[in-house]
C-alpha cells in the first residue's frame, strides 16, 4: 500500500532543510538515564574550563552542564552472550532506580524496544496492560514499538536519512505495513481513550502528549503528510507545557517542546515564518537546551534525545560529538545496529556526505 501522495502545501512545508522529524515528542518512548549511560553532554577537558558553545549559553542553560566525564569512560570487556542479554534487559531497570523511581515492566520494555526486541516489547506492554487496564501508558508505550517496528524496516532512523535534506523533498514513497499501521493506530486511540477519563493526571497527560508525538512522527516520515505533522507536533507541545507549568520535573515532556523549536529552526526563513504565523516554536538554541534536559534526566525518553542530539551533531559537522553521544548507547543496546552502523559511518568519514 503506497503513502499518500505528497501535496503542494507538503512541499512547501519540506522545502529547504526540512528535517521533517517534526514530531510533537518525535518520541518513540525511550529510557535510561544519563549517569547510567555515563555521558557529559557537553563535556571539557578541564574541570575549571567553560563547556563547548559557551557564548550562546544563557543562564538558563548553564545547569546543563554536569555529569560524568566522556574521556573518563572506559567500556567494559564485552561480556559473554549470556550477560549480554541480562544486560539489555536490567539496564533500564538499574537506570530507573538512579532516579529514585521503582522499575516497572514499563522500563523492561522500552529496554526491549531500544533493542530491537520489538516482539519481546509487545508482551511486556501487553502484560501491564493486563496488570494495569486503566493505565494509557501500557497503550502508547505499545503504539512506541509498533512505530519503532517501522522505522527499524524502513530504515527511517538512519543519520544520513536525517542528514540529506532531498528525503524531504522528493516523492519517494514509502510503504508501510497495513497491519501494523491498524494496530499502531489502535493502541494510540485507547490511549486517548484512558487518557481523557483522568485528564488532569499527570500520567494521563504525559501519555497523551507521547501519542500525539508519536502519530506526528508518522506522519512525518512515513505518509510524509508534514502540515498534518505539525498540526499534531503543536498540539503535543502544548500539551507537553501544560504538564509542566504543573510538574516542571517531568523531564520527558521537555522532548516536546525541544524537538519543536530545533527541527522547526533549521527550515528556511520564508518557511520559519510561516510556522510562526501557525503557531509554531522555532528558537534553535531553546530546541537544544530542553533536548539536552530529557537526554540527561529523562526516564522513557532520554535515549532518543541523545541520538538527536547526535543528529544535530552532524548536521553541524561535529563528528566527534556525535560519537561521544551514540558509543554508550552503542554498548547499552548490543542488538541495535543503528548506533554501531551509525559509529562506523562517522568513523569512515560518510556521516554527513
Amino acid at each position: 500500500m503506497s503513502a499518500t501522495a505528497i501535496s503542494p502545501l507538503d512541499r512547501l512545508y519540506a522545502a529547504g532543510l526540512a528535517w521533517a522529524r517534526p514530531g510533537a515528542g518525535s518520541l518513540a518512548a525511550r529510557i535510561s538515564a544519563p549517569k547510567c549511560a555515563v555521558i557529559d553532554l557537553w563535556p571539557s577537558k578541564r574541570a575549571n574550563s567553560p563547556p563547548p558553545f559557551a557564548k550562546s549559553w544563557n543562564s538558563r542553560m548553564l545547569p546543563l552542564a554536569v555529569g560524568a566525564r566522556i574521556w573518563d569512560w572506559r567500556p567494559a570487556p564485552w561480556p559473554a552472550d549470556r550477560m549480554t542479554r541480562f544486560a539489555w534487559f536490567a539496564i533500564p531497570m538499574f537506570c530507573a532506580a538512579a532516579f529514585g523511581a521503582q522499575p516497572t515492566q514499563l522500563d523492561a520494555g522500552y529496554g526491549q524496544m531500544y533493542n530491537l526486541q520489538f516482539a519481546e516489547a509487545h508482551k511486556t506492554f501487553e502484560e501491564w496492560q493486563r496488570q494495569h487496564p486503566d493505565d494509557p501508558m501500557g497503550f502508547v508505550s505499545d503504539g512506541a514499538a509498533y512505530l519503532f517496528s517501522e522505522f527499524e524496516r524502513l530504515h527511517i532512523l538512519e543519520s544520513e536519512f536525517f542528514t540529506h535534506d532531498q528525503h524531504f523533498i522528493t516523492d519517494n514513497k514509502l510503504t508501510p505495513d497495513p497491519v501494523v499501521k491498524r494496530q499502531f493506530d489502535a493502541a494510540l486511540d485507547k490511549t486517548l481513550q484512558l487518557a481523557a477519563r483522568t485528564p488532569k493526571n499527570d500520567n494521563a497527560m504525559f501519555a497523551a502528549l507521547l501519542a500525539g508525538g508519536l502519530r506526528s512522527d508518522y506522519t512525518a516520515l512515513i505518509d510524509k503528510r508534514y502540515m498534518m505533522s505539525f498540526k499534531e507536533m503543536k498540539a503535543s507541545r502544548q500539551q507537553a507545557e501544560r504538564l509542566l507549568a504543573i510538574n516542571p520535573q517531568y523531564s520527558d515532556a521537555w522532548l516536546a517542546v525541544g524537538v519543536e523549536n530545533y527541527m522547526l529552526s533549521i527550515k528556511p526563513l520564508f518557511v520559519r515564518w510561516f510556522l510562526r504565523m501557525a503557531g509554531g516554536e522555532t528558537d534553535r538554541l531553546e530546541g537544544i537546551a530542553k533536548l539536552k534536559i530529557t537526554a540527561e534526566k529523562g526516564r522513557y525518553l532520554a535515549p532518543f534525545a541523545r541520538l538527536l542530539l547526535a543528529v544535530v551533531a552532524l548536521r553541524d559537522h561535529d563528528a566527534s560529538r556525535a560519537r561521544e553521544l551514540l558509543a554508550p548507547l552503542a554498548q547499552q543496546y548490543p542488538h541495535n545496529q543503528l548506533y554501531r552502523q551509525e559509529l562506523a559511518r562517522i568513523n569512515s568519514g560518510n556521516a554527513t556526505q
